[in-house]
């Protein structure tokens, strides 16, 4: 049996800012399964923001998207065909394998998931690559400590929500997020326990940060401007954990770097940039440790779904205007 199926491709390398044209569905037809493979109907697709720079033909940590071929990205689903022993039909499964309906693919590159424990959608969020990136964040790389003071930037997305909520867990005195809505900063404070939170579009990120200065550990996800301020206010021999910086992803020239960088050499501050797939050794602490947090509600999520496989490149989109709480999905 074959299966008829849609899929977005790369139509074109965006040019600054991404638009629709530069994504194109397609129909498709998947063939049964062959010996050791699996065919899965995907019902939640992940959008991220890392997947802007594998738009463009550069090289990186991974390679770039190629052109007229299906995006890739977290997905799950439902195996529909099997011809795999170790992956029978009906088991619910996470792949790599997303922007696109169905997916035919070796069953060594699925992993099962138990849903008894977190519905399949949380395993591309709080369960997923995003929770790992937090934990890795703030463990290996910011080395928080009891008693310290956290910022994280971007704090209403997938991972600085997370990432705000468990250093509080693991002991900061005080953490200090920054969203984009005056919604976003209540939600921080108001459900996941920051200590204080505020606009970046109120006024300068620097003035706003100086009353709960100094910092000792900056969870960047986006910045430019945050990350000059987070300079500004850390503390002597402060870290800064360096995740992303989606202040600059659509730019089409080469930003400028902040523009006091001599400070990192005065305060003895240590900037280290970190992929979350270099600690993947992390995990099993992060299952122990984070999994149990989220079972018993001390540390919560939330998603942000769009339905529909045409609506993903939208999706897709809005995690560039700050149109997500969390962590923003597809629901097929």
């Amino acid at each position: 049996m074959t299966t008829t199926t849609r899929e977005i491709h790369l139509a074109s390398r965006p040019q600054g800012t991404p638009v629709a044209d530069n994504f194109r569905t397609v129909e498709t037809t998947l063939e049964a399964p062959a010996d050791g493979q699996v065919l899965v109907r995907n019902s939640v697709l992940s959008v991220d923001p890392y997947m802007r720079g594998r738009m463009n033909d550069v090289k990186s940590y991974v390679p770039p998207f190629a052109l007229d071929a299906p995006l890739e990205g977290g997905a799950v689903g439902v195996v529909e065909e099997s011809a795999s022993e170790s992956v029978p039909v009906g088991t619910v499964v996470q792949h790599m394998a997303g922007w696109r309906e169905h997916a035919l693919l070796p069953a060594d590159q699925v992993r099962p998931l138990d849903t008894s424990l977190a519905p399949a959608s949380a395993y591309l969020g709080a369960l997923g690559m995003p929770g790992l990136t937090a934990y890795a964040g703030l463990t290996a790389v910011g080395q928080l400590r009891e008693g310290e003071t956290v910022f994280v930037s971007g704090a209403a997305g997938a991972v600085g929500s997370i990432a705000g909520q468990v250093a509080k867990k693991l002991g900061a005195a005080k953490v200090v997020g920054s969203a984009g809505t005056a919604e976003k900063v209540s939600w921080l404070t108001d459900d996941l326990g920051f200590d204080a939170a505020f606009n970046y579009r109120d006024a300068k990120v620097v003035k706003q940060l100086a009353e709960h200065a100094p910092v000792d550990v900056y969870f960047d996800n986006v910045g430019g401007e945050h990350l000059e301020a987070a300079i500004f206010h850390m503390a002597d021999f402060g870290r800064l954990a360096l995740c992303g910086a989606i202040a600059g992803y659509d730019a089409t020239e080469p930003l400028p770097g902040p523009r006091n960088m001599m400070m990192a050499i005065q305060k003895r501050l240590t900037l280290r940039g970190f992929i979350v797939t270099d600690h993947g050794d992390l995990a099993g602490e992060f299952y122990k440790t984070v999994g149990p947090w989220l079972a018993s509600g001390e540390v919560t999520y939330r998603e942000t779904f769009v339905d529909g496989l045409d609506q993903t490149v939208e999706a897709f989109l809005g995690l560039g205007t700050g149109a997500n709480v969390g962590k923003m999905l597809v629901r097929l």
